[in-house]
């Protein structure tokens, strides 16, 4: 690359001596963009830049006003500016209930629901059981080292789980993530591409996977959560979900657990973990496993679901769930009493005025205002 570099740079020199500078200018920009190298997003940078595929997508159902794809959130278009802005945003909230046996419950009505801002109730401006809300899912698979027998079959069901879940109007990108975040396939419909995608992934890992070397190895889960959420998803309508396969053992991000989970929570998307742990690997490197307290701290504060995989059939098991739970969400919208656009973070409560169910989603999101790290 740095010959590249070197060549690009004498050729605007050269360019600057001639009566045709803009010509060659843009010419050296052209080969510059030609010659970059593959899609990796390291710690701390930007998402490298990957075209969309066509994909025809309305709007979400009316009744439920939302942001049009690629618009910024107003937290971040609309500065306060030393300015009292009152601001009445739409909270819209995904969910799912299930009786006490764990069936999905799907025959209830906007009377059969409450919920709570920060312990006060709020009125339902909105609500539907209609599934036709587009979905946009961020397949994410863990490539380091602690997966290197799981993998193949993570790749096989992952890529019947998409061809499954995704119908009209759904969009869907892959993600692997090991020392670094590598995006596979950016948001698309197209089943091959995504099938392509997800066979590239592939361990990275030292040939040394001793205790002696595991802290070195490295898994940026938080850091792919991070980017994900922050960078591609806020453009994307509809439902928001991150499928993450990993054991939920991070080394070496940038970014904290906490970070991780405010950028999930911002973008409204819910994180369904499937843990998939290899316990003899952490006995072997002489380390204990605490990656289950992670992906249940993920899971619960947006919304979402671990299911701990054992084998190849509990991964089946785990994909057909997480997708009739896409399929069987209500949704529940209301505008907020509370109109301070302080930032700050509130907590939500959803029941059911039937006892014994029991109601997922998300616990809360961030008022405008709140500024951007």
């Amino acid at each position: 690359m740095k010959n590249n570099h070197n060549y690009t740079m004498s050729f605007r020199r050269f360019a600057s001596r001639t009566s045709i500078r803009p010509l060659l200018a843009a010419a050296a920009v052209f080969i510059a963009l030609a010659v970059t190298g593959p899609q990796i997003w390291m710690h701390g940078s930007a998402f490298a830049s990957t075209p969309k595929a066509e994909a025809s997508r309305p709007q979400i159902p009316v009744q439920i006003p939302v942001k049009k794809p690629g618009a910024k959130r107003n937290k971040q278009q609309q500065p306060n500016g030393g300015v009292t802005r009152v601001r009445v945003n739409l909270v819209r909230l995904y969910v799912t209930v299930r009786d006490k046996h764990g069936a999905i419950v799907q025959n209830l009505d906007k009377k059969d629901f409450r919920v709570f801002e920060d312990g006060n109730e709020q009125t339902i401006s909105f609500f539907s059981k209609d599934m036709t809300d587009p979905i946009t899912l961020a397949m994410m698979i863990d490539s380091s080292g602690s997966q290197v027998d799981l993998l193949d079959a993570e790749k096989q069901t992952a890529s019947r789980f998409l061809r499954d879940i995704l119908h009209k109007d759904d969009l869907a990108m892959v993600v692997s993530f090991d020392t670094q975040v590598n995006l596979l396939a950016d948001f698309t419909d197209d089943q091959q591409i995504l099938h392509s995608a997800i066979e590239k992934a592939e361990i990275n890992a030292p040939p040394d996977l001793g205790p002696t070397n595991l802290n070195q190895q490295g898994t940026v889960l938080y850091d792919a959560i991070y980017q994900v959420c922050r960078d591609r998803l806020p453009s994307e309508t509809g439902r928001r979900a991150l499928i993450i396969l990993t054991d939920a053992e991070d080394e070496g991000s940038n970014e904290t657990l906490q970070n991780a989970i405010v950028a999930a929570q911002e973008a409204n998307a819910v994180i369904h973990v499937l843990l998939i742990a290899e316990r003899e690997f952490y006995f072997q490197a002489g380390m204990g496993y605490g990656g289950g307290t992670v992906a249940r701290e993920m899971a619960t504060q947006t919304g979402g679901r671990v299911i701990s995989i054992r084998n190849d059939k509990d991964l089946d098991k785990a994909f057909d769930q997480i997708s009739q739970e896409l399929r069987s969400q209500y949704i529940l919208a209301y505008y907020p009493t509370d109109t301070t656009a302080n930032g700050g973070f509130r907590k939500v409560k959803v029941e059911t005025t039937t006892p014994g169910l029991r109601v997922l989603t998300r616990k809360g999101y961030y008022a405008p205002g709140r500024s951007e790290r």
